[in-house]
């Protein structure tokens, strides 16, 4: 018994959703990549403007290391850039510059070089001038940050720490940041006098290499510090704590970032998405530019009142980096974007409900999916799952655009295309096989509209045999061994083709199941492979437009000049087994049973009651006088030990209701009366109704001479 595929698919759907909730949960780095990867094209789709805020980026391109010399500059350069920084009006300055050890070019550094402390013995004071203390007193007292890094091995110095205090809301905040076990130091005056300390590092982890989170806050081993756009803004306030708010009854969790009048949404371990915008050269100044007092007139007001950020551009430098938008940028200007968003409180968001949303839309797409194709096909679960696919897509887009929340559909789109990719070659691999079976055994023997019902429901067929209640047709060409003499082969072969295909043609359109062609006969069976109601008439309706169609054949150019055919049907009703039934390689779709035998019987009577559509008298009360039959007497078949009653089939309701029929039909009646009582004379009873049946048939009065001649064929009542 085949099952039915809807269950199988659904079940095999709803296995493959589970294992996407499951890979969603364990969230392995391929899925991180997906999700990362449709985050990007969200914002590429849609980037930041580009905004006039009061932030610069003081570029130390290409061309100032031409115009200054290679990098590093010695720190009394970086002084004088600082101060002509101060002269143009900068709010804040923060070097994305690491200045981890003592400037190389300080005199006190070259007298440590016996060659060249004998080169400049007579420069008095020499030995006392250090770069790094300029720097340091150009800088002290002013709102300027430096930077520090993570690096490997080593200790991080005592003196590298927040130059802010921290105060945690919550159950210990802090906890959850991320951990940097080492720190690059600064040069021993820098520490002191700068007003800000920073950790430049943009990111802990990148996907690609692409910069998307950035951390607001890192744990070191001297305590909470700062990233380098959340310092300026600190020094650009003239602020002097940070609040880290943990999320209420959550321990070890961050909610937000909290300075001056600005609250900063975080992930749980101070993150923020960077939405960014095009690289703009509007945000850049040349450091040549800046250090040339000449030009001063023409960039003060991009510089007054601004924010000034100080790293470079040069590639030599390595400090590119990638964005979401696919550019690769200086990494200073991601500082100075993170700032910007912060400012303009254009943000990126995602939190723990958005990600159970995200697994509730994986379940939805996939038992979408999963039932229309266990329900309805591939199409229509193509239809519904694109539909509810382009509800997802549109809400993800939705939350972007207006909400800034970051709603990953990437993934759920992703289930739903494989889970329908893979229920569809599951079906097409498995269980079209078994309609491939199906088809192999009844597309020869039923019209397509039965076989793809068949197909339809394959759980209701039993291949390997079921007993159920038929109608069988036997269908024997009369006349046809004097014709085949007259005949070659070929010839012979194109007549039984084309009578075939018309007879056959009327079986199917009937709904019957061609069992098979023996020779020159016909088998077929009606109610079998699929329940067919009222199928005694069906059967009946086919021998009687078989009647028809041979007429038309016998007129057709291939019968000219050759005796015309004439047919024999015999059927009957009653209970079969039906199956598929040969050995493996080859078999048939057939019926085998008493009422088959009982079938051939009666068409084998035709001749000897003289008349070419006989059925049995249950296929006659089944028809519930919706057919015109006549009782044509209890026959002794081959095989059978009691005679059965037998009717001859007429014609169908038209003929059962015409005023002819109902004059023979009492007519007859009399007559089965007369014969069951044992009467003699009935010669005139007999003449009477075969002129009564030529108003109904021609092939009647045929019937009522051999009737008349067959008397013993009735049993007396």
């Amino acid at each position: 018994m085949t099952r039915r595929p809807g269950g199988l698919l659904f079940l095999l759907g709803f296995a493959l959703v589970t294992f996407g909730v499951g890979l969603r949960f364990l969230d392995p780095q391929p899925i991180q990549d997906l999700r990362y990867w449709y985050f990007d094209q969200l914002q590429r789709l849609s980037p930041r403007e580009v905004s006039d805020l009061p932030i610069r980026v003081i570029d130390i391109d290409e061309q100032s290391l031409g115009t200054i010399g290679q990098w590093p500059w010695p720190r009394t350069e970086v002084a004088r850039l600082a101060q002509e920084l101060m002269e143009l009006g900068a709010a804040t300055i923060v070097f994305d510059i690491l200045f981890a050890e003592p400037d190389r070019y300080s005199p006190a550094r070259l007298l440590s070089d016996p060659r060249l402390a004998e080169m400049v013995q007579d420069q008095e004071g020499w030995g006392r001038v250090d770069n790094d203390e300029i720097f340091a007193e150009s800088i002290r007292g002013l709102p300027v940050v430096l930077g520090v890094a993570s690096r490997l091995g080593g200790e991080t110095p005592e003196n590298i720490q927040s130059k802010a205090g921290v105060v945690e809301i919550g159950e210990q905040p802090t906890a959850a940041l991320y951990s940097v076990p080492v720190l690059t130091g600064l040069a021993p005056p820098l520490a002191s006098a700068a007003a800000g300390i920073a950790n430049i590092n943009v990111s802990p982890q990148m996907s690609g290499g692409v910069v998307r989170k950035v951390p607001l806050f890192w744990m070191t081993p001297n305590g909470p510090l700062p990233t380098l756009s959340l310092e300026a803004l600190r020094l650009a306030l003239g602020e002097t704590t940070f609040f880290v708010e943990g999320i209420p009854g959550v321990p070890g969790a961050v909610q937000s970032i909290g300075v001056g009048g600005y609250t900063i949404p975080t992930s749980d371990q101070a993150e923020i998405w960077v939405r960014y915008r095009h690289d703009h050269p509007s945000l850049y100044v040349p450091a040549h530019v800046v250090l040339n007092t000449q030009e001063h007139a023409a960039v003060r007001e991009l510089i007054e009142g601004h924010i000034v950020f100080v790293g470079t551009s040069a590639a030599g430098l390595l400090d590119i980096r990638s964005t979401s938008l696919g550019e690769n940028v200086p990494g200073v200007s991601i500082h100075a974007q993170i700032l910007e968003q912060i400012l303009l409180e254009d943000g990126l968001f995602r939190s723990d409900l958005v990600a159970g949303i995200e697994v509730l839309a994986i379940v939805a797409l996939g038992l979408i999916v999963s039932l229309m194709m266990s329900v309805s096909g591939p199409i229509p679960s193509l239809a519904a799952g694109g539909a509810a696919a382009l509800v997802v897509l549109m809400g993800s887009w939705i939350a972007f655009q207006r909400h800034g929340v970051l709603f990953d559909s990437g993934f759920p789109l992703a289930v739903g295309v494989v889970n329908f990719g893979l229920l569809v070659a599951y079906q097409y691999i498995v269980t079209d096989r078994e309609k491939r079976i199906i088809r192999r055994s009844f597309a020869q023997y039923v019209a397509p509209e039965v076989l793809h019902k068949i197909e339809a429901s394959g759980g209701s067929v039993e291949l390997g045999g079921e007993n159920r209640e038929v109608t069988v047709l036997f269908c024997d060409i009369r006349n046809f061994t004097p014709l085949s003499e007259t005949m070659s082969p070929p010839e012979l072969v194109n007549v039984l083709n084309a009578l075939f295909s018309h007879l056959g043609d009327e079986i199917l359109a009937e709904k019957g199941t061609i069992d098979k062609f023996i020779g020159d006969s016909i088998m077929a069976f009606w109610n079998a492979p699929l329940p067919l109601d009222n199928h005694e008439r069906h059967a009946a309706m086919a021998a009687l437009k078989m009647r028809q169609a041979l007429s038309a054949f016998n007129k057709d150019p291939i019968m000219e000049s050759r005796a015309p055919i004439s047919l024999a049907i015999g059927c009957a009703t009653g209970p079969a087994c039906v199956g598929n039934i040969g050995s493996r390689q080859r078999f048939n779709y057939t019926a085998i049973g008493d009422t088959v035998n009982i079938s051939a019987r009666i068409e084998a009577s035709c001749r000897a009651l003289a008349y070419d559509i006989v059925i049995s008298e249950e296929m006659a009360k089944a028809a519930n006088g919706q057919l015109a039959t006549l009782e044509a007497g209890d026959i002794a078949l081959k095989g059978k030990s009691s005679r059965l009653t037998l009717h001859a089939l007429v014609g169908g309701d038209e003929v059962a209701a015409s005023e002819a029929f109902v004059t023979l039909l009492k007519a007859h009646s009399d007559l089965m009366s007369c014969i069951r009582k044992g009467q003699t004379d009935m010669d005139q009873l007999f003449v009477h109704c075969a002129e009564l049946s030529r108003r109904v048939e021609p092939g009647l009065p045929a019937f009522y001479e051999a009737m008349s001649l067959r008397r013993s064929d009735f049993i007396l009542s």
